[in-house]
């Protein structure tokens, strides 16, 4: 019986920078029957998560976690701690910087937004001249994406942290971390961080469908006054009912087995081991990138991304065309460029459940799409990489 040409043999790669594979350990975690979100049993597991998800923050403020998406915590993070009119600071470092400037404008912030070429990160020198001209204080929050998803530019976090304390300035510090957290070190409390946004759907192991605010003592003194209309996004609820391993309504029940899991595997193999493994990932991706006489989106190797990595492809040719090539021939898929870099990058992703063997196939799989596609490139990149994660 011939085989029909929509079947593909084998696993299919899914190196985009998010959604990732998830574990076995973590899917067979949440394949259990769904049991009473009120009841005893998800206490227990509700307060163990919840506790143990602050080592995953580095943090002992708390860590909320709300069924939804990391759009979602973002707009929680703004109506909890801020007011309409307040006056805030962001940087255009690509899409997902840009999308939180677009929630910020719906609830009518004042928004000096700092525009960028989608090549850098956000600039610690012109936090700190922006906060030190703000002699009346007016600037309420600072916000950074930690490591931007559409371009691969890791923001400088601890220089951000530093540049509003050489301002001796009082604004709260708002962090993005979705594609970072669990793959790239960040520490929440020693950074002074009042707002951490984070997403399950990455370095954390699981499907989409967490999405996390770890809060400072700071922002929580703001979201006494801040007057933004919040029901499903108000920290107080939440945290009176997490007090007991409980949820002012229905949680993810099925996730939190999976959280559960997730940290367990992440502390088995030990933070410091788990960042180790993304850089040296990410070593041997730009070793490969370069080896093929490609370019890195991104312009600063200090902003280097350990998580992903976004490649242009020459002038004149098409990157969605590569993705497409590698797809139907290849069965992998690579993230695509977006909004004004569409068409004009790939991406590929070597975060979370991931292994040197794993990256091998998916270099090879790009190795063989640019060949195939005939985009001009220099053979061996594959070979630069192998050789480096042989040592």
């Amino acid at each position: 019986m011939p085989i029909s040409n929509s079947f593909k043999p084998g696993k299919h790669f899914l190196q985009i920078p998010g959604p990732t594979n998830i574990p076995d350990r973590v899917l067979r975690a949440m394949d259990y029957p769904t049991i009473d979100h009120r009841g005893p049993d998800f206490a227990e597991i509700a307060k163990r998560v919840l506790d143990r998800i602050k080592l995953i923050f580095k943090t002992n403020e708390p860590v909320i976690i709300y069924p939804g998406s990391g759009t979602g915590a973002w707009e929680a993070a703004i109506v909890n701690t801020l007011n309409e009119g307040d006056k805030v600071l962001m940087f255009e470092t690509g899409q997902f910087s840009s999308l939180w400037w677009e929630i910020a404008k719906k609830f009518k912030l004042q928004i000096d937004f700092v525009p960028g070429d989608w090549r850098t990160g956000a600039d610690p020198q012109i936090i700190e001249q922006k906060l030190k001209e703000d002699k009346k204080h007016e600037i309420k929050a600072v916000f950074i994406v930690h490591n931007e998803t559409s371009t691969g530019v890791a923001s400088r976090r601890g220089e951000c942290r530093k540049a509003i304390y050489n301002a001796k300035h009082p604004a709260l510090y708002m962090v993005d971390t979705i594609s970072s957290l669990a793959s790239i070190d960040y520490k929440h409390e020693e950074w002074k961080v009042d707002v951490t946004v984070g997403g399950s759907q990455k370095g954390l192991l699981l499907p989409p469908g967490l999405s996390f605010n770890a809060i400072s003592s700071k922002a929580l003194e703001a979201h006494k006054n801040s007057n933004h209309p919040k029901s499903y996004w108000d920290w107080e609820p939440m945290l009176k009912n997490n007090a007991n391993g409980f949820f002012p309504y229905t949680p993810a029940t099925n996730l939190f087995y999976g959280l559960d899991e997730a940290i367990d595997m992440l502390l088995e193999e030990g933070l410091d081991n788990v960042f180790a493994r993304h850089k040296r990932h990410a070593d041997a991706t730009r070793l490969a990138v370069k080896a093929w006489g490609l370019e890195i989106l991104c312009k600063n190797p200090d902003e280097y991304s350990n998580s992903l990595t976004a490649v242009l492809v020459p002038d004149g040719h098409d990157a969605d065309a590569l993705r497409k090539v590698i797809l139907d021939n290849y069965n992998m898929s690579l993230g695509m460029g977006l909004n004004k870099i569409k068409g004009k990058v790939f991406r590929i992703g070597h975060l979370g459940d991931f292994n040197d063997l794993m990256l091998a196939g998916t270099l090879a799989g790009v190795e063989m799409g640019l060949k195939k596609s005939g985009i001009p490139f220099k053979e061996g990149g594959i070979m630069k990489a192998l050789n480096y994660l042989s040592q």
